[in-house]
């Protein structure tokens, strides 16, 4: 199966959109929602049923795995209830106000910045997946 990038992005309107990085696909997938987790449940109803009227007119369809691709605000809206902005600025070092205006809209972090909050997190993620327990 082809991975596919599907970028997560908040818009200047507040809203969220998932879109396909593939311009060698026969389709086009993209979603919409007033949050990131709408978004990607309309993106991935979008995939069902293009796949199914593919089948429906006997075509061959490309099936693809997506990888999700988050801007900051994206992803802080997306994992705000697995992550609080207090925990995720002790996590990284971030300024929790800062994270909040990334978080809205109102800010756009520098690259460096989404650096070292993503090395941050996938250290995180490193100690978390050698948790075990008795």
């Amino acid at each position: 199966m082809k991975k596919v990038k599907a970028i997560i992005e908040r818009a200047s309107d507040g809203n969220y959109s998932v879109y396909m990085d593939a311009d060698n696909i026969g389709y086009l997938i993209t979603g919409t929602g007033t949050s990131a987790e709408e978004a990607i449940k309309c993106f991935e109803g979008g995939y069902n049923d293009m796949k199914a009227f593919y089948a429906k007119k006997g075509l061959a369809f490309e099936e693809l795995d997506f990888v999700y691709k988050y801007d900051m605000a994206s992803f802080l809206s997306y994992y705000s209830k697995n992550f609080s902005l207090a925990g995720l600025s002790r996590l990284t070092g971030i300024n929790q106000g800062q994270l909040s205006h990334y978080m809205t809209g109102h800010r756009k972090p520098s690259h460096m910045t989404i650096m070292k909050m993503q090395n941050s997190i996938h250290e995180f993620a490193g100690e978390l997946s050698h948790v075990s327990f008795v």
